[in-house]
């Protein structure tokens, strides 16, 4: 059985979802156009992947090999049914912000790969483990983009925070550069991947200095 430490280890860091595997790119480049977008959709991956994990560890010796990838999405369905569902009762500004990045969850590669490759071998304690570390991995991932992409397009750190915290939150808002015209191409599409890589590469920095 895989270490509690490796486990988180590998979440955060050393296997992290958007910085490594380079999973779910589609959700990580689209909505992260502000960091309240990136952690509000960080924070929906994490419970889907903390269910999911426990759900697909628990009925792991019950699902016949044939069938268990349909199993495994139909799980994975039915949860993200149920947080778009809560998404709307309660952060309904929020979810039209995030849009289908919400249902497409399902298709998540980090999810289903989490369930397939860790969650179906793993007992219930470790599987709950790796979805949360994992989920805090993503999480971190698109927070950092989002938090880059705004800071450089709108001059800004949790613009919008109302979103998710309520009108009383707006005192949130960080505004780092005053009179700040913005920097177009960080809110488009490529500043995605720009912002991306800058991230990946700093990342990599790290590690090779903390290798040395």
């Amino acid at each position: 059985m895989t270490q509690y430490s490796q486990i988180i280890r590998d979440g955060l860091w050393h296997n992290n979802p958007g910085f490594v595997q380079l999973l779910g790119l589609c959700p990580l480049l689209a909505v992260t156009g502000t960091l309240v977008n990136g952690l509000g959709l960080g924070i929906a991956t994490t419970l889907i992947l903390i269910t999911s994990n426990i759900t697909v560890s628990l009925i792991r010796n019950i699902v016949p090999n044939e069938i268990r990838l349909p199993v495994f999405v139909l799980v994975i369905a039915s949860f993200v049914t149920a947080v778009e569902m809560m998404l709307k009762a309660f952060y309904y500004d929020l979810y039209l912000s995030l849009g289908i990045f919400i249902p497409l969850i399902v298709t998540n590669c980090a999810v289903i790969g989490r369930a397939e490759a860790f969650a179906s071998k793993e007992p219930v304690d470790r599987a709950f483990l790796d979805g949360l570390m994992m989920g805090l991995g993503f999480t971190f991932a698109l927070t950092m983009l989002g938090a880059l992409r705004e800071l450089l397009g709108y001059g800004t750190l949790f613009a919008q925070a109302s979103l998710m915290f309520g009108q009383s939150a707006e005192w949130m808002t960080i505004t780092v550069f005053e009179d700040y015209r913005g920097f177009l191409l960080a809110v488009l599409p490529p500043g995605a991947f720009f912002g991306l890589g800058l991230l990946i590469a700093f990342k990599n920095a790290i590690d090779k200095r903390s290798s040395l």
